[in-house]
């Protein structure tokens, strides 16, 4: 399973080089990249019941001799004709002549493609294809992967197959990391079974076996690791901040801080008294008020003789978190700077001469920056505390680099999506938990209706209505394109639940297609549009157009989620509602209602009528307006999955940097809480799994640690 990919039959350098850019430099890292969807051929249909939109599979007989015409200058065509019972089709292929040898009438195929009717004749343009030959049984269901550029799908299959055979002495389960007992005790299968399944499944049924075994694993081999490091678990050493600044900070507000609020700045006061790290996640609603707790613990240090500095994933929330601080403490006489990719080379010398000056009197003593806080020049004189914003947005190096340059501090971790307390704990094992489970009096409720394509043509005046008084909107979608990659394929590997059934969505709505369906009906509004595939600053640029009210309506995908504040946004639109889970929508839904408008959230979905499970959530969503009551539900009726997929994919943890590959798709909270109960008991009895050896080599592969690092 250790081969270097290079082993693999027609795997060189430049392959090889693709592949590092996968994240896969193993035989055991190929097996491990999992599909992200199937393609369902086994579903056979005649001609005549194609729809002429999706893809569809079927078995025909060519008719005709295949034959090649050159076209428009260096191009060709082979072109022959194909049939069913129902019917006769036109296939098409342009630069392949050497499929003249391949179609020979008389022969059957299974296409797979799009077919188009035109008068009593179909058509298809190249579409997939595989001979059907006597005794041999064509795979129902054809993995698509995710790719980079140099390597397509044709080629990963291949090579996957190859990698099969070599990881073929995992068939009498000897290698299997899992144990015997624990495979019979919930009926896991063997991971020789599950890998083979993943990624080329005899059926339904069998590819739901091998995700609930892979899952499982995940969690177990997870939570494996929190046990040993919450057994071994010793502080790092930290300087001690004595100087209480919660009542300096609180005579500052120009309200009152609540309940929770006091409790959390307690809890981080006490920790920042000692002389061990601390290690505290604060996790809170979208709008609770954890910029000021952390204010709190800033101005502790800062009084202390310590610096601090705030890490924010973007420009603008960076920019935000630096307007309400310096608002809190340049009062106070503390000296603050801002250090983003945007502040200019001189100002940038001036900041690194500030943060490591000895005298404190011309020291930096707050920075709020982004990642050029880990740029080279910047030293910190007297470090003591650092805070993270929504750190899962920031990959494992990035972290440990602003570590290493805050020696001796203490770390305080901001998340603001509302999770379970038991999922909280299960998750975040490493870090100690701070929860504020209170709003602030007087945050308005933003009204919440449910709507389908009947209401349209309202939804449509509403926008206008809302515009032409002022305010801006915003519309999610959770597709960014239409007919992109990640929607080329049939059947996202999400849609097979446990039981081996499969479950529908609706078709998705695009980002960039829905944006300029929008500009064609609303010719005089101002429409933007934001996704992740945008680069950093040009995502960064339409997010201050909007925030500076230059544009009327923005198009998104989940990317606005989590972040900044546009207090004169008040309508939130979110299209295929019952595509998001419940804590998504809450955290979409908490992007308005930040300022004096009255807001609303329309959640559009054609399951918004009838008896389904989406009608159930979407019904939760009109009623309750209470995150941790919402993330409860939605623990519950959606599984954990969805707290582990949250709004980005750079990493599901806010510490440590662990990467779930097919475990945020769980939608079985039982399956995770036996994992974890079990790694539990076998830490009990086995601390550091000498007993276990290639569960402890999981481990390390997945916490990415060296040979007894586990801490």
């Amino acid at each position: 399973m250790s081969t270097d990919i290079r082993r693999l039959y027609g795997v060189g350098a430049v392959r090889a080089a693709a592949y590092a850019r996968l994240g896969v430099y193993t035989v055991e890292e190929l097996l491990e990249h999992y599909p992200r969807g199937y393609e369902e051929r086994g579903n056979i249909r005649l001609l005549c019941e194609s729809d002429g939109v999706g893809k569809s599979a079927h078995v025909l007989t060519v008719a005709t001799e295949a034959k090649s015409v050159r076209i428009r200058g260096r191009m060709s065509m082979v072109k022959f004709r194909a049939y069913d019972e129902s019917g006769i089709c036109d296939i098409t292929f342009f630069n392949q002549e050497y499929l003249k040898a391949v179609f020979v009438p008389g022969s059957e195929f299974r296409f797979y493609g799009r077919v188009e009717k035109k008068g009593n004749r179909y058509f298809m343009t190249a579409p997939a294809y595989e001979p059907i030959r006597e005794g041999e049984v064509l795979p129902p269901l054809i993995p698509v992967y995710p790719l980079t550029e140099g390597i397509t799908q044709k080629q990963l299959a291949k090579d996957m197959r190859a990698a099969m055979v070599l990881a073929a002495s995992f068939e009498d389960g000897s290698n299997d990391p899992l144990p015997e007992e624990l495979r019979h005790k919930y009926g896991l299968c063997l991971q020789s079974y599950a890998l083979r399944n993943i990624h080329m499944p005899d059926s339904f049924s069998a590819l739901a076996a091998a995700k609930k075994r892979l899952i499982f694993e995940e969690f177990f081999t997870y939570a494996l690791g929190l046990s040993m490091a919450s057994a071994k678990k010793t502080h790092a050493p930290a300087v001690p901040c004595l100087a209480d600044g919660r009542a300096e900070l609180e005579a500052m507000l120009p309200y009152a801080l609540t309940g929770a609020q006091r409790r959390v700045i307690g809890e981080i006061v006490a920790d920042l008294a000692r002389d061990t790290a601390m290690n505290r996640l604060l996790v809170g609603d979208v709008g609770c008020g954890k910029t000021v707790c952390a204010a709190a613990a800033m101005l502790t240090a800062v009084r202390s003789g310590r610096q601090a500095a705030l890490m924010a994933p973007t420009e603008i929330l960076a920019r935000q978190h630096y307007a309400e601080l310096c608002g809190l403490f340049e009062p106070l006489g503390v000296r603050c700077a801002l250090l983003i990719g945007a502040t200019s080379a001189a100002e940038k010398k001036k900041i690194y001469r500030g943060l490591c000056a000895v005298e404190e009197s011309e020291r930096i003593a707050v920075v709020v920056g982004t990642q050029a806080l880990l740029s080279e020049g910047v030293s910190f004189a007297a470090p003591g505390l650092v805070v993270t914003d929504e750190q899962h947005r920031f990959g494992v190096n990035q972290r440990a680099i602003l570590a290493e340059k805050n020696a001796l501090s203490h770390l305080l971790v901001m998340s603001a999506t509302p999770i379970p307390r038991s999922l909280a704990l299960s998750l975040y094992g490493d870090l100690d938990l701070s929860v504020i489970d209170e709003m602030p009096p007087g945050r308005q409720r933003v009204d919440t209706y449910v709507v389908d394509e009947r209401y349209r043509e309202r939804l449509d005046g509403f926008i206008l209505k809302q515009v032409a008084e002022g305010g801006q909107v915003y519309v999610v979608c959770p597709a960014v394109e239409e007919n992109s990659e990640e929607e080329s394929f049939e059947l996202s590997m999400e849609e097979i639940d446990g039981e081996g059934q499969v479950r529908r969505g609706t078709p998705l709505k695009s980002a960039v297609s829905y944006a300029e369906e929008l500009k064609e009906r609303f010719p005089a509004l101002r429409i933007g549009v934001l996704h992740g595939r945008m680069k950093s600053k040009e995502k960064d640029a339409v997010m201050a157009e909007f925030s500076a009210g230059r544009m009327d309506v923005l198009v998104s995908t989940t990317v606005i989620e989590v972040g900044v504040n546009v207090p004169n946004a008040c309508l939130m639109i979110v299209e295929n509602a019952d595509r998001f889970g419940l804590s998504q929508l809450h955290q979409l839904r908490g992007r308005v209602g930040r300022g004096r408008r009255k807001s609303f959230c329309v959640l559009v979905s054609e399951s918004a009528t009838g008896e389904s499970d989406a009608q159930e959530r979407l019904s939760v969503m009109k009623s309750c307006y209470d995150g941790y009551a919402i993330a409860e539900r939605d623990l519950e009726m959606r599984g954990p999955g969805d707290f582990l997929r949250g709004s980005t994919d750079v990493s599901v943890r806010q510490s440590g940097g662990v990467r779930f590959r097919l475990a945020a798709l769980c939608d079985d909270t039982g399956l995770m809480k036996t994992a974890f109960a079990e790694a539990r008991a076998m830490i009990g009895t086995d601390p550091d799994l000498s007993g276990h050896p290639l569960l402890a080599e999981r481990v390390r592969g997945m916490f990415a640690l060296e040979e007894g690092t586990i801490n």
